[in-house]
């Protein structure tokens, strides 16, 4: 319900071990809209997350110092 800030995205992308592309749902109208196709670093595609939460992949179970992308819900038992 509260939008995640830059800080706390970056910090749940460290966490994923991902890159920040990869938690982008490039299928959202509004990544369509506005970003497809463009050259965008790492911190202008956290940024796009932090102004538009629907573009950020969920759900994310976070636990400790790791976390995952929880779809299925299954994959929460990879970081218990």
């Amino acid at each position: 319900e509260t939008p995640l800030n830059f800080d706390e995205l970056s910090a749940i992308i460290k966490k994923l071990n991902i890159t920040p592309i990869e938690l982008i749902r490039t299928k959202e109208t509004v990544w369509i809209d506005n970003f497809k196709g463009k050259t965008l670093s790492d911190k202008e595609i956290i940024q796009s997350m932090a102004d538009y939460p629907i573009l950020m992949e969920r759900p994310i179970a976070v636990y400790g110092d790791k976390a995952v992308i929880a779809r299925p819900l299954e994959r929460i038992k990879e970081i218990l």
